[in-house]
């Protein structure tokens, strides 16, 4: 049975092992794979593992032997679902694996903005508390946390594993979910209207799927509604945002911060204008990426090829 992996660097730039894959059948991988390689590599395989290479309708309709896409990640957009499910292609995402890294990551982008760590002690470095006159300074406002608003668009595992941190650090926590329905009985999470979380929270963080109803979410209209001098996360999808109107926003000091680990395009374009607005931290998409998170999804991964062959696949989504 021929597995080919289509972009192995992603999930595994030589700190893991393919090892329990190649268990499982003849295996090739491949680092990367532009766009023109993709139905050569694939020939005649049976299955094909993915994490950002595109698989869309004309790809699988050149590909009459695959069977099974694994996606590499828990979002599984980079495959055309209806094509597959037309060619009876079964295709896996793998759910969980980075829940407490995203949280993690969200977590230092909050405390950063709120106390600029790393330009503080790069001032350090660079002399500037050897050359003070005093025992202690700082150079951009320092922000309490304890009794501030935290309003989470989106309130799945993400979500609430963030809000166990931000209760933790005496946050109270508004939840807007676009159903609406979702019952939270826990001491300091209420559930709210969107215009109310946007307009009552200190810090907005973004833990929902990309989707057509929810692309831009945050726009020139939305940020109006907040708060002046609003905090912004989100290590969600880059498209959740128009990034130019988060910029604006930005320079004028409308948001005083926003920490990003996604963009809209990535890499991004040199002109991208989050890349220079102020107080912005970006962090290059890697909530999902340590280590630990990695050897869950590689575990996972082979346990749905492993279901897969005896015929009883999981984590399907189309």
């Amino acid at each position: 049975m021929k597995i080919i992996i289509l972009d192995g660097h992603t999930l595994n730039p030589g700190d893991i092992s393919w090892h329990d894959i190649e268990q499982l059948g003849q295996v090739t991988v491949y680092e990367r794979t532009p766009e023109e390689l993709i139905v050569e590599r694939i020939g005649d395989a049976e299955i094909v593992l993915t994490n950002k290479t595109p698989l869309n309708a004309q790809t699988l309709a050149h590909c009459p032997n695959l069977k099974f896409i694994g996606v590499l990640a828990t979002g599984y957009n980079v495959v055309d679902i209806q094509a597959a499910r037309q060619r009876n292609i079964i295709v896996s995402n793998v759910p969980s694996y980075s829940t407490m890294s995203v949280a993690q990551l969200s977590t230092a982008l909050l405390l950063e903005l709120c106390h600029h760590v790393g330009e503080h002690s790069s001032d350090v470095r660079s002399g500037g508390w050897t050359n003070s006159i005093d025992f202690s300074y700082w150079h951009s406002p320092l922000i309490e946390l304890m009794g501030k608003k935290l309003g989470l668009i989106g309130y799945g595992r993400i979500g609430s594993a963030f809000a166990k941190v931000a209760l933790a650090l005496g946050m109270e926590i508004l939840v807007y979910t676009p159903s609406q329905n979702k019952s939270i009985e826990q001491p300091n999470i209420r559930v709210v209207s969107l215009d109310q979380l946007l307009a009552e929270s200190d810090v907005i963080s973004l833990h929902c799927p990309l989707t057509d109803q929810n692309t831009g979410i945050i726009n020139q209209s939305s940020i109006a509604k907040m708060k002046t001098g609003v905090m912004l996360i989100n290590t969600s999808r880059g498209g959740l945002i128009v990034e130019q109107d988060l910029a604006d926003a930005l320079n004028s000091g409308k948001v005083a911060g926003a920490g990003l680990d996604v963009l809209s395009i990535e890499p991004p374009s040199k002109d991208n204008p989050l890349l220079n607005a102020r107080h912005c931290i970006i962090t290059p998409h890697i909530a999902w990426a340590p280590k630990e998170a990695r050897l869950r999804m590689m575990d996972i991964t082979v346990n749905n090829l492993k279901c897969y062959i005896a015929g009883k696949p999981q984590n399907v989504v189309n």
